[in-house]
């Protein structure tokens, strides 16, 4: 791993561990001031509501731009927003700083996933340099719930928010002094396409379907644990270590997967973690103390973090070079439209059935899906 790919790897730490943060403490503020389990769930859509409309424009704009002019607008949305929660900690406010820190860390995701899929040559760099990049994130969804948590118990929710507000910039000081490289050529020849060519084509869409089956898998997870856990009277740092087990077991197979790149086949791996899943969310309501509910999360976080690296590593390879940005929003914008969703139909079916429901209801939308996962292998990419 380069130098360079560290300090995005980095970077990328600090800023996506902003949003998890402030996705980990607003629904508890939220939950302690009285709202009900849907407004939690409106709530947490709002964090993938921006990345809804801004993933396409974002990633026509990085395919123009390059990575650091859309990674500074995300860094001083995503300060803004938690900025914004610390001068008002109202439910009115924490949806507005969901908005900022999750449209900022959208849009720096898809600048990053583009600078660092063009820099690999092969499939099997392709492989290593995403499993890389994805231990950021998986980190990040450990450090800033853990980090929130602390400060919470310790300090209260408007400490807790400052500490996030800081992190982006800290995500400045890493990313700022990459180096550029240069736009591809065929992007100023070509004739602009239209974002749904790509999705007419079969490979790409079936490969948009798995992700966005297990996408939602992450999304039950991120919503349901503090809702369970308050449930059961666990305290704002045991809900954040819960979410951070899940989140280092993710960090640490991606740690693993560089080393086994070229001798995993994408299409498995992806099927594999989509049976494992169902197969884990099946048993996850019987699960009543935190530590049965931490090896739960471990398990989760193995079978989903296998996910992102492959899913990139094959979007790349069937998308034209000078389309990878736009072709990173189109996913981004359609798992992000589900994120919307999903929390509130997630909230609803807690409200009215209960979340055992929901965990049931989720294994066996996934073991529906797998079929889809196995269909990716007899699919050729160009």
């Amino acid at each position: 791993m380069t130098r360079e790919l560290a300090r995005l790897i980095t970077g990328h730490v600090f800023l996506h561990a902003c949003m998890a943060g402030m996705r980990m403490a607003s629904p508890l503020l939220a939950l302690r001031e009285g709202y009900s389990e849907a407004a939690v769930g409106v709530l947490l859509a709002l964090y993938a509501l921006t990345q809804v409309f801004l993933a396409l424009p974002a990633g026509r704009y990085a395919d123009r731009h390059g990575l650091k002019r859309p990674v500074a607008w995300s860094v001083a949305a995503a300060a803004l927003g938690a900025g914004a929660a610390v001068a008002f900690p109202v439910f009115p406010v924490l949806c507005f700083s969901a908005l900022l820190t999750g449209g900022a860390t959208g849009a720096a995701v898809i600048a990053l996933q583009r600078h660092v899929g063009r820099a690999a040559q092969t499939p099997t760099q392709l492989k290593q340099v995403f499993s890389w990049l994805a231990i950021g994130p998986a980190f990040s969804n450990f450090l800033g719930p853990f980090v929130a948590g602390l400060v919470i118990d310790h300090a209260g929710f408007r400490w807790a928010f400052f500490v996030m507000a800081v992190l982006p910039l800290l995500a400045w000081a890493f990313i700022h002094g990459t180096r550029e490289a240069a736009l591809p050529e065929a992007s100023a020849r070509a004739k602009p396409g239209r974002a749904w060519d790509l999705v007419r084509e079969p490979m790409f869409r079936r490969l948009l379907l798995v992700n966005w089956f297990l996408s939602s898998a992450w999304d039950v997870h991120t919503f349901v644990v503090p809702v369970l856990g308050y449930e059961r009277g666990l305290s704002a740092s045991v809900i954040g270590t819960i979410l951070g087990a899940f989140a280092m077991a993710a960090a640490l197979v991606r740690v693993l997967l560089p080393v086994v790149a070229a001798r995993l086949s994408e299409w498995a791996l992806v099927a594999g973690a989509m049976i494992a899943t169902a197969l884990i969310y099946a048993v996850y309501p019987f699960m009543n103390t935190a530590v049965s509910m931490g090896v739960c999360s471990v398990l989760l976080g193995i079978a989903l973090g296998t996910v992102q690296p492959m899913i990139m590593s094959m979007l790349h390879q069937i998308t034209p070079h000078h389309r990878h940005g736009e072709a990173v929003g189109m996913r981004l914008m359609v798992i992000n439209a589900s994120s919307v969703a999903m929390p509130i139909l997630f909230g609803v079916a807690g409200t009215v059935v209960g979340v055992s429901a929901v965990f049931w209801a989720v294994s066996a939308w996934l073991a529906a899906g797998s079929r889809l996962a196995f269909g990716l292998r007899d699919d050729r990419r160009s």
